[in-house]
């Protein structure tokens, strides 16, 4: 295990000097990049839409938003790039010796540690904006975010799996994953949807980890328990489902690639 993630961590930076490598401001773009989105969020939500939560306590809109899509991002990023990694790294399986869960542990790790940065970068400067970020939210929000990152390892190591026999998987996960997320509460809470349709958010894992989140962070009503046992759930079943499937087929890439 140790060989597998000291690996993982080297492919991962190797990764993320590539990302970077010929732009001006390097390793500093992961902190840029977020907080010129955060001024287009904020002047497209705030002085363009006005969109406003009901409630004369409730938080703003943007922070609202912020909290759950970097998060999201950072999750659909990993399963995104790490999807085609032995694909991409056909020419390594068969003539390199080497752990090839790493492979697809690099991506998620790479991805997860840019936008981890983008985020708490973000989540500081709501705070000293005055934003309504709870202080204490920021460790809290930490096991949610590392359940996050287990959440897209199993998922990773399931399709990226499959990739290898069935191709039309990553072209058609960039639509997919955008559905996930408008039929989860990233862009909005559940309370907008009808009284009827609002119980089955539970069985969305990404509903626990959306509420969790602007629950310690921004203080809004904590998720109920059927939607935090579905979340983990969701972390305990891609979890073994991803290492059981790559497990299986993992000695019959070479056949395929």
């Amino acid at each position: 295990m140790a060989a597998v993630l000291g690996l993982a961590v080297q492919l991962a930076r190797r990764d993320l000097r590539n990302r970077y490598l010929g732009s001006f401001s390097g390793g500093a773009w992961a902190l840029v990049q977020p907080l010129v989105q955060l001024a287009v969020y904020s002047f497209v939500f705030g002085y363009i839409f006005r969109q406003r939560l009901p409630g004369a306590d409730a938080p703003g809109y943007v922070p609202f938003l912020v909290v759950v899509l970097w998060p999201w991002t950072a999750f659909a990023e990993a399963i995104s790039r790490a999807t085609t990694a032995i694909q991409d790294n056909a020419s390594l399986i068969g003539k390199v010796a080497l752990p090839r869960t790493a492979l697809v542990l690099a991506p998620v790790l790479a991805s997860f540690a840019v936008h981890g940065i983008g985020f708490f970068g973000l989540l500081v400067v709501l705070l000293f904006a005055g934003a309504g970020i709870a202080p204490l939210g920021l460790p809290a929000m930490l096991p949610a975010f590392a359940l996050l990152f287990l959440f897209a390892l199993g998922l990773a190591l399931l399709l990226s799996a499959l990739q290898v026999f069935v191709r039309d998987i990553a072209p058609a996960l960039p639509q997919l994953l955008m559905l996930w997320m408008f039929l989860s509460p990233v862009f909005y809470g559940r309370y907008v949807m009808p009284e009827a349709v609002r119980p089955w958010f539970d069985l969305n894992p990404m509903t626990g980890f959306a509420e969790y989140l602007r629950f310690v962070l921004l203080g809004t009503p904590a998720p109920g328990w059927p939607a935090l046992a579905c979340s983990l759930a969701g972390v305990a079943l891609a979890l073994f489902a991803g290492a059981f499937a790559f497990r299986r087929l993992q000695r019959h890439f070479e056949d395929f690639l």
